[in-house]
């Protein structure tokens, strides 16, 4: 009986001291406490920790002043914690909860870079060998995205970065569009072939890609019979062309 006294004491102290191990730190804290040392966890590096304290914050005190820097915080910190979906789910929500906020602009920012720098976007499609296989969905995310920011918000000081990487990813994601509309011409798949180039004219316009699109258009026009549309195409390819434009 006594074994078994002293068995249930210890499993008492053992289940007492996991108690105290993981009791909150942050009790007791004032709210400019809590978002003052998740600033700092931000700050070093830590954004695990950082994420922690500002979910904390919100959740403690969700009215509060702190809240809605809190939520953006945490955008931020999970972009550089290398955690891209989170941070445009956090980001997205941000936009819908203060769609009226200054910072709505940083928040389309946040999220056209998450998906910029994302594992499975421009990472792999830089790899060599790409093909047509390759998931480009990020990219067009992150291109929709910077493309919302700068409509709406053209005087924003991300403006000119967004716009950078938008003329970056307009020709990946145009040159992506030539790959498989290639690709549907090597099997006979005209009308596909003119849907992929049509894209890369309007999605994706002023790409470096423009004449490769209307020649492959023109050819497709040829193979379907529509003698019409083909010399129409062909007809501005010709003023697409650089004698054409330096003769004006």
């Amino acid at each position: 009986m006594r074994f078994w006294r002293y068995a249930a004491l210890t499993a008492l102290l053992l289940a007492l001291a996991g108690c105290a191990s993981t009791r909150d730190p942050t009790q007791g804290w004032s709210p400019q406490r809590i978002y003052s040392e998740a600033h700092q966890a931000l700050t070093d590096g830590d954004y695990t920790k950082a994420i922690n304290y500002f979910q904390t914050l919100e959740g403690r005190y969700p009215f509060g002043i702190y809240a809605q820097q809190a939520q953006l915080e945490i955008a931020y910190a999970y972009y550089r914690n290398v955690e891209p979906k989170s941070a445009i789910a956090a980001a997205q929500r941000f936009i819908n909860e203060h769609p009226r906020s200054k910072h709505v602009d940083y928040a389309y920012y946040l999220m056209g870079l998450a998906n910029f720098h994302s594992s499975g976007g421009i990472v792999a499609f830089l790899r060599p060998n790409t093909d047509y296989q390759v998931d480009v969905t990020p990219l067009r995310e992150s291109f929709m995205a910077f493309k919302t920011l700068l409509e709406k918000y053209p005087h924003s000081r991300y403006a000119p970065d967004a716009q950078q990487r938008m003329v970056f990813l307009r020709d990946q994601l145009a040159a992506h569009e030539i790959y498989v509309a290639r690709y549907y011409m090597q099997r006979g798949a005209y009308v596909a072939v003119i849907n992929r180039c049509k894209s890369v004219l309007t999605t994706y316009a002023g790409s470096t890609h423009t004449l490769q699109a209307l020649n492959m258009m023109a050819t497709a026009y040829d193979k379907l019979g529509m003698n019409k549309l083909a010399k129409q195409t062909r007809e501005v390819i010709k003023l697409n062309q650089p004698s054409s434009k330096s003769k004006r």
